[in-house]
């Protein structure tokens, strides 16, 4: 068990000790997320002033002594399974994959086997169990279940904290392109917006006033289809929040195309041609993929750059939106 210590700042006075901790830990420590904190603090790990605390909600005061009890890696539990491994580069230190749609990032409830984590231990190996030690062993970033695309994991501690910081840091090339509904205007704009948990729908992200976390999305409209009733545009992430393309994305009036959470694209649908109606009736996912990444190699430091196609699917459908 590893221990981390240190003193809260004045600019901490009265911040809730999880948001304490993360500011208070800053760049030295960019694996400790704030979720991996709330984990900790209720799981008896956390001590101010030598008294172990157990509620992350906790205000804390400038000059207050923490300390933190980092358990072991708990990743052991998590099974290799070997599964088909689209592998775009791996070396000693790191391995980029293009994820399937379809493929979760790492087991969570809901979805305790059969994950990218899954594939990955039994590629690489029990070595990997060992890197992170937060049960997502090597993950420094994700996709959504349903996006597909260009995803990196660490397969060492040091790559682990280089590719963490650079995330932390958004030095990250990430490049998405995406089908949504309707051609935005103008062609080729920011949206920002902090993200937060909707105060309608606490399942659902949303652009929040108060709270939240700031993002901002880059995009630029690459082809107008379907006689503008669809567009397929291209995103660069300049932060990277939960949902935040298709959060971002809907809160211009733009959603993705497929997309069930945000989408609302029932009544556009329905008022679809019919030959426009046939051809998304056969898309079943969010029409979003990874199609770029790029980052410096966290123990050569030479900028690595990887791109891809959007998927098949998605090119399917283009396909027959221009057909038609």
């Amino acid at each position: 068990m590893r221990q981390v210590a240190g003193v809260f700042a004045p600019e901490h006075a009265e911040e809730r000790l999880d948001r304490a901790l993360v500011a208070a830990l800053g760049a030295g420590h960019p694996t400790l997320t704030r979720s991996r904190l709330k984990s900790l603090i209720e799981g008896r790990h956390v001590r101010i002033e030598g008294a172990t605390v157990s509620e992350p909600s906790r205000r804390v005061k400038p000059g207050q002594r923490f300390e933190l009890d980092l358990p072991a890696p708990s990743a052991g539990t998590i099974e290799a399974q070997a599964m088909e491994l689209a592998i775009v580069h791996e070396d000693d230190d790191l391995i980029v994959v293009d994820k399937p749609a379809g493929m979760v990032v790492h087991p969570a409830a809901g979805n305790p086997d059969r994950t990218l984590v899954n594939a990955l231990l039994a590629h690489c190996g029990d070595s990997l169990r060992v890197v992170g030690g937060t049960g997502r062993p090597g993950i420094v970033h994700r996709l959504d279940k349903d996006t597909s695309g260009l995803i990196v994991a660490a397969k060492t501690e040091v790559a682990l904290l280089g590719l963490a910081r650079q995330f932390a840091e958004h030095s990250v090339d990430r490049v998405y392109e995406a089908l949504v509904w309707g051609l935005p205007s103008p062609t080729e704009g920011e949206i920002a917006g902090a993200i937060g948990r909707s105060h309608a729908d606490r399942k659902k992200m949303a652009v929040v006033r108060h709270g939240g976390k700031q993002a901002l999305t880059r995009y630029r409209v690459v082809e107008s289809l379907a006689n503008g009733r669809l567009a397929r545009i291209e995103c660069r992430l300049a932060t990277g929040r939960t949902h935040q393309i298709r959060v971002h994305l809907a809160s211009i009036g733009h959603p993705l195309v497929g997309d069930p959470v945000y989408g609302r694209s029932a009544g556009r649908r329905r008022e679809a041609p019919p030959a426009l109606q046939e051809a998304l009736s056969r898309f079943e996912r969010q029409a979003l993929d990874a199609v770029v990444l790029g980052f410096s190699h966290p123990r050569t430091g030479a900028r690595l750059r990887f791109t891809r196609a959007p998927s098949r699917d998605v090119q399917d459908l283009v396909a027959a939106l221009r057909a038609g």
